[in-house]
């Protein structure tokens, strides 16, 4: 599997995201190009500690029965999101890709800047947990946008 934490396989998600542009169009799901650049980006500061969610106890219980299917096999079409992660706004889209570019670079650092190693619907995380979590996630959207 690729790695976040690996310069060349980071730098060809990079890749991936210069491709979009303003109307780049979604191959299946609601989100604008804007909105899924946000969403990814807010996504990935929480394994830095600098977003915070909240989640009850019925919902930490369904991220952690979900989390080996989620982390092996990926994310379903239209999967559903957690509402602190839904951005229906209009966002401006070079800002929006610049902050995940610059998100995304970090994993790269090291020491590696993840901070959450609970999180708050998956439970205990380890390197390797959030690899596949962040890995999937960002390609199931740029997938999802075609590129």
């Amino acid at each position: 599997m690729n790695s976040i934490f690996d310069k060349i396989d980071n730098q060809s998600i990079i890749d991936r995201i210069n491709t979009l542009n303003p109307e780049t169009a979604p191959l299946w799901g609601k989100m604008s190009v804007d909105q899924m650049l946000k969403h990814t980006n807010e996504v990935i500061i929480v394994a830095f500690g600098e977003r915070n969610i909240k989640v009850n106890f019925f919902i930490r219980l369904l991220g952690k029965m979900s989390k080996k299917s989620t982390f092996n096999f990926g994310f379903n079409k239209n999967s559903p999101t957690a509402k602190e992660f839904i951005f229906t706004g209009k966002y401006d889209f070079e800002q929006a890709k610049s902050e995940l570019i610059k998100n995304f670079s970090r994993f790269t650092e090291k020491p590696v800047p993840i901070t959450i190693m609970d999180h708050p619907f998956w439970g205990k995380m380890t390197y390797k947990d959030w690899n596949k979590l962040m890995w999937k996630h960002i390609d199931h959207h740029l997938t999802q946008f075609g590129v």
